[in-house]
């Protein structure tokens, strides 16, 4: 009978150091609210995603999580705000693939897009971009917009949430990939790009769904095809790009989760299977595939590979582009 009860008090006292030699915040993550960093503009994909699950995540944390808007710069303002973070676990950034373009573009960026972040997941990846135009746009379909914009380099003019943004290079990779000249024009986030194309002031962008179909929807805009290799559900009757004319094209961003370097491997992987557990719910699943998302929740290692190979893609484009116009 002593033996099983030293045996007993053994065990306890094992639980009870091991509980103790955790940090206090790791114990009991989180304590307090959670603040997320969108590096851009309210109104665009990354704000669907963090509002869709920041409540759900509240609610089961019992703590607030506070989305906090810093545009500018293609998004490296916010950013940056993060990499500078203490790391904590209190402070997550939720952007595009945009992180693995950006420093194509800009190889003086105040951060190091691997070396200041911890990857957590990814989230989604988008069922394709939409190659949205005004109304009144003197071109019925994309082919047409192409041919067009072979004969007269310049002339067309396409919006994205910043140089380095993801709707920059996607942009960039159709002018590159149908061999056209077409003009940049950058804003400080998605949603100032579309109310340029909605005022006619820009021809073209190429945005994410979230974004572009209730404009498209409303009759402000006119879709002229999507980027993945097959067609939406959604816009059933808008061709690929690949079926306009330019073969074999693809351009599918994706979205995910980061903290700042640094934070301890408990936290990342409790808000890791935190919003993994959410992504897997019927009705989470249902919300993101009506806005053109397909819902991922993958693990740290396996988005830590998706970026490294964006980034070898990006690095291989920006040889044939110069992304700095």
């Amino acid at each position: 009978m002593n033996y099983f009860k030293t045996l007993g008090t053994l065990a306890l006292c094992i639980w009870v150091a091991h509980a103790q030699a955790q940090p206090i915040a790791v114990r009991d993550y989180p304590s307090r609210p959670i603040k997320m960093v969108i590096p851009y503009a309210a109104g665009g994909p990354m704000d669907f995603i963090g509002r869709t699950l920041g409540p759900r995540l509240a609610q089961s944390w019992g703590q607030p999580l506070v989305i906090d808007n810093r545009a500018g710069a293609g998004g490296a303002i916010g950013t940056d705000v993060v990499a500078k973070s203490a790391p904590d676990g209190y402070t997550l950034l939720n952007t595009s693939s945009s992180h693995a373009s950006l420093p194509v573009v800009s190889p003086s960026l105040p951060y190091d897009p691997i070396k200041d972040f911890t990857p957590i997941t990814l989230v989604a990846n988008s069922v394709g971009f939409v190659v949205a135009a005004r109304p009144d746009l003197p071109v019925k379909n994309l082919k047409a917009l192409l041919v067009d914009a072979k004969a007269n380099p310049g002339k067309y003019t396409f919006g994205s949430g910043g140089v380095g943004n993801v709707m920059h290079f996607a942009g960039e990779f159709l002018c590159s990939s149908a061999d056209v000249k077409m003009t940049h024009v950058p804003f400080k986030g998605v949603s100032q790009s579309l109310n340029d194309l909605v005022a006619g002031r820009i021809d073209f962008v190429i945005g994410a769904p979230t974004a572009v179909l209730p404009l498209v929807k409303a009759g402000k805009l006119k879709a002229l095809a999507i980027t993945a290799r097959k067609r939406w559900s959604e816009l059933p009757d808008v061709p690929t790009v690949d079926e306009a004319g330019v073969k074999g094209f693809s351009y599918t961003p994706w979205y995910g989760f980061w903290f700042p370097a640094g934070v301890p491997a408990e936290l990342v992987h409790r808000m890791r299977n935190d919003v993994a557990k959410l992504l897997d719910e019927p009705d989470i699943k249902r919300a993101f595939a009506e806005q053109g998302f397909a819902t991922v929740g993958s693990t740290p290692a396996e988005f830590s590979k998706v970026i490294a190979d964006e980034m070898a893609m990006n690095k291989k484009l920006a040889t044939h582009v110069d992304f700095t116009q």
